[in-house]
């Protein structure tokens, strides 16, 4: 089955409430064409969402499930190679892949449930910096 890099908006994920501040959760998507493995991080009320994959080797990021963020809670990490992200847009600070950035998955919050979004107008279908 093909790994695929997009999903259709709408979906339902979670509820925000079950999400912690500052937190981070996995989320596989079966779907006809494939599976989507994303995870959405959350800072307040504020979430994002991002494919699964290292723009460094292509890994998963983390090697134990929700396991995304540096222990603080400030930066994403990739737990295999080391590479530190910003939450806000997952901009690559640190590490292996310095100046790449992780490939964004829309996502929004609705109603109290975290759900996925249409693709921001001004990306590409590569994503920023695509």
């Amino acid at each position: 089955m093909d790994r695929l890099t997009t999903t259709p908006a709408g979906v339902a994920l979670c509820a925000l409430a079950d999400l912690p501040d500052p937190g981070a959760r996995n989320f596989v998507l079966e779907m006809r064409a494939g599976r989507f493995h994303g995870f959405v991080v959350r800072r307040g009320e504020t979430v994002a969402g991002f494919v699964d994959q290292c723009p460094h080797m292509g890994l998963p990021l983390a090697q134990k499930l929700d396991d995304y963020l540096t222990g603080d809670g400030s930066l994403i990490a990739c737990s295999w190679h080391g590479a530190l992200f910003r939450p806000e847009d997952g901009h690559c600070v640190g590490g292996p892949c310095t100046g790449l950035t992780l490939r964004s998955w829309p996502v929004e919050v609705r109603n109290g449930i975290v759900r996925t979004a249409a693709p921001a107008a001004a990306e590409d279908e590569n994503g920023p910096g695509g």
